[in-house]
């Protein structure tokens, strides 16, 4: 049901050599850009028209208005079930604690008398927020993606996700719920690229955004890397994953429950243990297959996502080479489930988060941890940042000078630009001064 790597015996190689060893999923964006093009160049010249008809092609119902009514929205949240809406005003109320705390606050450095520079953090004007509609039905990542653009203080929130066919072309009516829940009411019956692109290029319905957020599938990635500068984006996200360093200590039952919860998204979804202790290992395989019988999306999802090249079971000698491992890795989760979780989780570099000990799954993270779960995968982690209130923040620096701070470092700011041949720069100070250079 899932491989074995195993790396016991000899050192570990370091950097790209001990990556390669390691299970990872194919996920050819630049192979998808070709096919993303056309359709996102038809949507700039066409606008709702071409969006709607990419969508009768892909999502196969035929709209009239990619715009959601805003009584559809509201007739959402009235016929929820009121154990999930009470489910996500507690996941809404958990997110805003931790996002609100991550506002950047003004900040003024004095670099000499007279001279300062502040640096000022303003939030984007508008931004599109990407909900995916497959396999799965996802109002958390309406809560993820909502939340943190609020707390920045974002004016303009539009979300898209894609018409589905079972309720009129309209996204789902658990994800319009959701967007009611958080005052939204901008939301669009769009999915792929092609809402990407409504984005970017805007239509007569939907003004363009300065940003595009979200998970999505090969092409909703495709796409954010084809408009990428027209747009800002998150990150071009791929098939979820989730690693779990154990010793052991760890619970057999634990670890492969939360290897499947990962594996049920998609069949290219990476399920990989890293562990010291044979025995974990083996009761772990032991333990998927009850698990996973008992379970659904079987074989359309979990089996060929713990039988692929992206899944595995990775043997190594302790815990110190599983770190580096894990580390190489840079997981999108990473559980630890060691003696010492805590502090092995102190000393991870690269992750999109961390999920410490037995009682912190990755499924609390997705819903209700405070966390946010959108989050870099494919190895990003090493570079970049899951989704928070900074991702929706530009910071601006404010130089403000007197003419006697100026003064006293124009003799440097004139010697480093005849360093660089730019002697027009040096000008531009000196024109300020009569054209010479005031004495120190």
């Amino acid at each position: 049901m899932i491989s074995r790597i195993d790396l016991r015996g000899n050192a570990l190689p370091e950097g790209g050599a001990l990556r390669d060893l390691l299970p990872r999923a194919e996920f050819d964006v630049e192979a998808a850009l070709e096919t993303v093009r056309p359709i996102c160049e038809d949507v700039r010249h066409r606008g709702s028209a071409a969006v709607i008809e990419w969508g009768e092609k892909f999502d196969g119902v035929r709209i009239d208005s990619i715009r959601v009514p805003a009584e559809a929205i509201a007739e959402a949240l009235e016929r929820l079930d009121p154990a999930v809406r009470a489910a996500l005003e507690e996941s809404i109320r958990r997110a805003r604690l931790v996002h609100r705390e991550q506002r950047r606050t003004t900040h003024t450095t004095q670099v000499v008398p007279g001279g300062t520079v502040t640096e000022k953090w303003v939030p984007v004007e508008r931004v599109g927020l990407y909900v995916p509609g497959g396999r799965s039905v996802y109002p958390s990542s309406v809560v993820m993606n909502v939340v943190p653009a609020q707390e920045a203080g974002v004016e303009g929130i539009a979300v898209a996700s894609p018409p589905q066919k079972d309720f009129d072309g309209l996204p789902h009516p658990t994800i319009l719920a959701a967007c009611a829940l958080l005052g939204v009411d901008e939301v669009y019956a769009a999915g792929g690229a092609q809402a990407v692109a409504m984005f970017a290029y805007g239509t007569a319905e939907c003004l363009p955004v300065n940003l595009v957020t979200g998970p999505g599938n090969i092409y909703v990635a495709a796409a954010k890397r084809l408009l990428k500068g027209r747009i800002g984006i998150d990150a071009e996200a791929g098939p979820t994953e989730i690693a779990i360093l154990a010793d052991s200590t760890a619970d057999p039952v634990h670890v492969a429950a939360d290897l499947i919860s990962q594996a049920e998204h998609d069949p290219m979804a990476a399920a990989v243990l890293v562990t010291d202790s044979e025995e974990l290992a083996a009761a772990t395989e032991a333990e998927l297959k009850p698990q996973v019988a008992a379970t659904k999306h079987i074989t359309d999802r979990i089996e060929p996502a713990l039988a692929g090249r992206q899944s595995a079971i990775v043997l190594v000698n302790d815990v110190e080479d599983g770190l580096k491992v894990v580390d190489a890795y840079a997981a999108e989760h990473l559980e630890i489930q060691t003696a010492d979780a805590a502090a092995l989780a102190d000393r991870v570099r690269n992750a999109g988060a961390i999920f410490v000990g037995p009682w912190a799954p990755v499924s609390l993270g997705d819903y209700c941890a405070g966390s946010n779960h959108v989050l870099p995968t494919g190895g990003c982690a090493c570079h970049s940042s899951g989704l928070s209130v900074q991702s929706f923040l530009r910071g601006i620096h404010i130089v403000d000078y007197t003419r006697d701070a100026l003064a006293e470092v124009t003799h440097h700011v004139v010697t480093l630009a005849e360093a660089e041949d730019l002697p027009a720069h040096g000008a531009a100070l000196k024109a300020r001064f009569g054209w010479k250079v005031p004495q120190q």
